[in-house]
């Protein structure tokens, strides 16, 4: 308040001087007395007094404001944001210290239960800043400044581990509705019923009546003598000539066909066992998936018309997966990563391949004047080595904080 009074001051001693010089180039006598050429030194001169007392005093906010303490919004989200008994660290936590170092700010942490309470806390202007694993969208810059981008990363799935849960009896109902069952007995039933149509037009009139002349119900004993032969269970052969030629063709296929299914169900089942049912984004729709409220992930899902339960922490989502009241989980990678290799080590796996890549920055206001400055600090991190010796503490070597 005394700064902006004191330049209120100057401002209004500046206003009088120039009314006043006005005056005083209007009198007849002064135009006796001075030539043009001096007339301009003077207009020059004040305009010069006016370039460097503005500047100087336009300065001073900004020294204020690098004095500031700063309000930096984050929230626990291992291995970026790890939080012990008050106590933060982390890649992110870390990654801050080095640049808040670098700009000369002083800094103080306030933690949010998840991303939206933090981009809500750095939009109403409680915090000057956010960092966490926070992903840099379009969306989102209609609203913030972002940084630039400080890890690269993007969405992965995890399920519950596949050898616990085939350690029991396969999921024999779900062999049978595969897709490529389905392909076998909708092959065999077309065979079926091309066998039976002619075992009927070629028995039919035989005197020993094998198959009633009828096409009802003769079609269905037809039918019958096809399938029975095809599983290599006939109980009766053909009396016509014609009839005896078909029925051996009709059971060397049927012994084919028998081997094709076995081999059929033995694959079906290996993979199962080896693979499980969720394997990559395709394999969600019809699924529960779980992750947390507001995020990148919970917007991928809802888009694309995937059942999905949002909660507050991602610690609740792997909660939920493990107790089996979800299917799966779809969070960042890096995070999920982290998670099966330590915490829900032998219990939880990582399956198929990043999907919806995206990068991850420090969240600001608009129009923030921190973004500069912060900006520098993340090229001189990456320049001087300290950006890569941070990712290789805290990505490179499992961490396990148990």
């Amino acid at each position: 308040m005394i700064d902006i009074a004191s330049n209120s001051q100057k401002i209004l001693m500046i206003n009088a001087f120039a009314r006043k010089f006005s005056q005083f180039l209007a009198t007849r006598n002064m135009k006796r007395f001075l030539k043009p050429q001096i007339w301009l030194g003077l207009v020059c001169g004040i305009l010069v007094l006016l370039l460097i007392v503005y500047p100087a005093q336009s300065q001073k906010p900004d020294a204020q404001q690098s004095q500031k303490s700063l309000i930096i919004a984050t929230r626990a989200i291992p291995p970026f944001v790890f939080t012990d008994k008050g106590e933060l660290s982390g890649f992110s936590v870390e990654l801050w210290r080095n640049i808040a170092s670098l700009i000369g700010a002083e800094f103080k942490f306030v933690e949010y239960p998840n991303v939206a309470d933090l981009l809500l806390a750095v939009e109403s202007g409680k915090a000057d800043a956010g960092i966490a694993a926070i992903s840099i969208t379009a969306e989102r810059q209609q609203k913030f400044d972002f940084s630039l981008p400080m890890f690269t990363g993007g969405l992965q799935i995890l399920i519950r581990n596949t050898k616990l849960n085939t350690a029991g009896t396969p999921n024999i109902l779900s062999l049978f509705f595969s897709p490529a069952l389905f392909q076998v007995f909708g092959l065999a039933l077309l065979l079926i019923v091309i066998a039976a149509h002619v075992i009927w037009l070629s028995e039919r009139h035989h005197p020993e009546e094998m198959i009633p002349k009828s096409y009802f119900p003769g079609i269905f004993k037809a039918c019958w003598w096809a399938a029975a032969t095809l599983a290599t269970q006939a109980d009766e052969m053909p009396k016509g000539v014609m009839g005896r030629v078909l029925a051996i063709i009709w059971m060397f296929i049927g012994v084919l066909f028998v081997a094709y299914f076995t081999a059929a169900a033995t694959t079906s089942l290996t993979v199962q066992q080896l693979q499980g049912d969720i394997n990559s984004v395709e394999d969600l729709p019809g699924k529960l998936v779980a992750t947390t409220t507001g995020s990148t992930a919970a917007k991928y899902l809802k888009e694309h018309k995937i059942s999905v339960l949002e909660v507050a922490k991602i610690e609740q989502a792997y909660n939920a997966l493990e107790t089996g009241k979800t299917d799966a989980v779809v969070f960042d990678s890096p995070v999920l990563l982290f998670y099966s290799a330590n915490q829900g080590q032998g219990q939880v796996e990582v399956v198929g391949s990043v999907f919806r890549e995206e990068n991850y920055g420090i969240v600001l206001p608009n129009n923030s004047p921190y973004r500069k400055p912060i900006n520098s600090a993340l090229l001189k991190l990456r320049e001087n080595g300290t950006y890569q010796a941070l990712y290789d503490k805290w990505f490179s070597v499992k961490k396990n904080l148990n």
